[in-house]
């Protein structure tokens, strides 16, 4: 497995991570915890050095089977978790919370359920409007001085958020969505990690699934499945974007690869600096994805790439209303 390094802050990762959210949440029914511990360590086995969870994931549940999956080789991973919520009584409803007192808490539970007493990479999951970055920052920059905390990150946050938090502990990397159905961070985000020497790790990097070519204008998702509530799955938008997975499906047929892996290629492709970190819950699945580290697209391939990616129109917000209120903040 190639190795890359997280913008300018030396923290050096497999050039693709896993990430472990579908394990836990989001996609349905949680993974049989063997059944995921296993994936886990298969990843490990194969060379991913970079594991993402949060404890939001569950709530709680997938720290812990991260924790237990990656504890016999804790020094050889770098792990990554996320703090900025509390939880309602029935552990279901989430409210922003990125107070300084509250960070310290999250991490002290995170720490317990990773099994280790340091957090290689802590992101802010959310901004909070309610609480200054700057305030947020600090509290990080107290964990790192501590030793609980190795690097800090953000996750969906703009532009001006960024550069006010990493002037108070500088920024790691930025977790946000990226992929080719969803470019909105080359306009702005790309560009200011670029000058600031930050890593970006984008999630979804496979579209949730979309531009592996598993879904039709006939897909359906269980009431628990979070794709049953984003306009962009929608039966409408799924058959308008099959446009998009022409493009895709033409150039994996021509170079023998599948649409999966021209599509975390072309990510890799885009600096040096980004990490995506795609998920599954299968192994046969996790090969394919890590098989996108071999698959090279020539300067012509990913200029012919563009120019088809610039045709096509994407349809559907890639949120509902209330978690895009969330983003970009």
């Amino acid at each position: 497995m190639h190795k890359r390094l997280l913008g300018k802050s030396g923290l050096e990762v497999s050039s693709l991570g896993l990430g472990c959210m579908g394990l836990s949440f989001g996609y349905g029914a949680a993974t049989e915890t063997r059944q995921a511990i296993e994936l886990i360590r298969a990843a490990v086995e194969r060379g991913v050095t970079f594991f993402d969870t949060a404890e939001v994931y569950g709530p709680y549940l997938n720290e812990e089977v991260v924790g237990e999956a990656l504890a016999p080789v804790r020094d050889k991973v770098v792990i990554a978790t996320k703090f900025g919520f509390t939880f309602g009584d029935d552990n279901k409803q989430q409210n922003l919370n990125s107070r300084p007192e509250h960070i310290r808490v999250a991490v002290e539970g995170s720490l317990k359920r990773l099994k280790t007493d340091v957090i290689d990479l802590l992101y802010q999951h959310r901004v909070d409007p309610e609480v200054p970055i700057e305030d947020v920052a600090g509290a990080v920059k107290d964990l790192i001085a501590e030793g609980k905390v190795k690097h800090f990150g953000l996750s969906e946050a703009g532009a001006q958020t960024i550069r006010r938090a990493h002037a108070v502990q500088p920024v790691t990397a930025l977790q946000s969505e990226y992929s080719m159905w969803w470019r909105e961070p080359e306009q702005e985000i790309i560009p200011t990690l670029e000058e600031l020497g930050i890593g970006f790790v984008p999630f979804s990097p496979l579209g949730k699934g979309f531009l592996t070519g598993a879904f039709d204008a006939n897909a359906t998702f269980g009431s628990d499945d979070f794709r049953s509530k984003v306009p962009r799955f929608s039966p409408e938008a799924l058959a308008a974007n099959q446009s998009l997975l022409a493009v895709i499906h033409h150039i994996a047929q021509e170079k023998r690869v599948t649409p999966a892996q021209i599509a975390l290629a072309w990510l890799l492709a885009q600096k040096p600096w980004i990490v995506p970190i795609p998920g599954t819950t299968k192994l046969h699945r996790l090969e394919e994805n890590l098989g996108a580290t071999d698959v090279t697209l020539s300067d012509s391939e990913l200029r012919n790439l563009a120019s088809a990616l610039a045709a096509v129109e994407v349809h559907g917000d890639r949120y509902p209303a209330a978690l895009q209120a969330r983003v970009g903040r």
